[in-house]
């Protein structure tokens, strides 16, 4: 069986030539800027180094400027949350599962994490159950934490509802960490609104939303899927197409641009970065601007 892990990796090459990898690790690091740190030793001062880190006692005693230098006390732990119900077994934007742009995203987090010594768990679920996997190092731990979530997404599983995840972690995980939630396009309410709010107070949290597939039809007048189409959500049929009138076109893209604006809405409230991808191929691209923008709102 192909390794998952290894399909992550080979779409972080392709990205190493288009743009240097280093910017994407260092968009990373930048997330926590408030790691503890404890004193180490001193070394001489060369250009460069920040004046805020001249030890001004050393320096007198030694008659030349001292740098004062840091290591990390902890590792960081990387919770990586995930829809598992039938939601995100449908069609994304592109045409792909959105369960195989959830696995590459959340392969790519997990993997920058890894390769800062940080600490990786997953929680994962639908809306009648939530599973915690404890978070560790190394790559095997990584390739079981993906391969859960690509065996435990189905058609034939039960709804989704990422908010029972946001509600398990609220309840059950102490401690800072970093939550990265990757999602289909959530509608906005209050409930859902205090509780990213709970959780912002504590964690530092990504968001990244996977695209529904567009059912409105493209310019050319084409309908991009079949016309035996249904929801996922209820099973029930979608009527077909949605634009056989003016009428109900409009309607539909009111009802998803109103989704969309109360969901940005409601993250930006909680102080929660959120980026977007269509397909696959806009993950690697979506994770940078997603930590880049993240790194400057803080």
């Amino acid at each position: 069986m192909a390794s998952l892990l290894q399909r992550v990796k080979s779409k972080m090459a392709i990205f190493a030539h288009r743009k240097a990898r280093g910017m994407l690790d260092g968009e990373y690091g930048s997330v926590f800027r408030g790691r503890s740190l404890d004193f180490d030793d001193l070394r001489a001062y060369v250009p460069g180094d920040e004046v805020r880190d001249i030890d001004w006692k050393a320096t007198a005693r030694h008659g030349s400027p001292l740098i004062r230098r840091y290591v990390a006390v902890r590792r960081q732990t990387v919770l990586l949350v995930t829809d598992t119900g039938r939601n995100m077994a449908a069609e994304a934007h592109s045409g792909e599962v959105k369960k195989d742009i959830a696995v590459l995203a959340l392969g790519v987090m997990g993997y920058l994490a890894h390769r800062h010594g940080d600490v990786v768990g997953l929680v994962c679920g639908d809306s009648t159950a939530t599973l915690s996997l404890p978070a560790k190092s190394g790559e095997a731990h990584l390739e079981r934490l993906l391969r859960h979530v690509d065996s435990h997404t189905r058609l034939e599983g039960q709804p989704s509802r990422i908010q029972d995840q946001l509600g398990y972690v609220a309840r059950n995980v102490k401690g800072r960490h970093l939550l990265f939630v990757v999602a289909d396009e959530l509608a906005a309410d209050s409930a859902t609104a205090q509780l990213l709010l709970r959780l912002r107070a504590q964690h530092e949290v990504l968001w990244l939303t996977v695209r529904d597939a567009d059912l409105a039809p493209s310019p050319n007048g084409t309908y991009p899927n079949a016309p035996a189409a249904y929801s996922v959500a209820d099973e029930s049929l979608l009527p077909w197409p949605p634009g056989v009138s003016a009428t109900v076109e409009t309607a539909y893209t009111k009802a998803t641009t109103e989704r969309d604006t109360g969901r940005k809405a409601m993250l930006r409230a909680a102080g929660i970065t959120e980026g977007d991808v269509a397909g696959s191929g806009d993950v690697i691209t979506g994770l940078f601007a997603l930590l880049e923008r993240h790194r400057r709102a803080g």
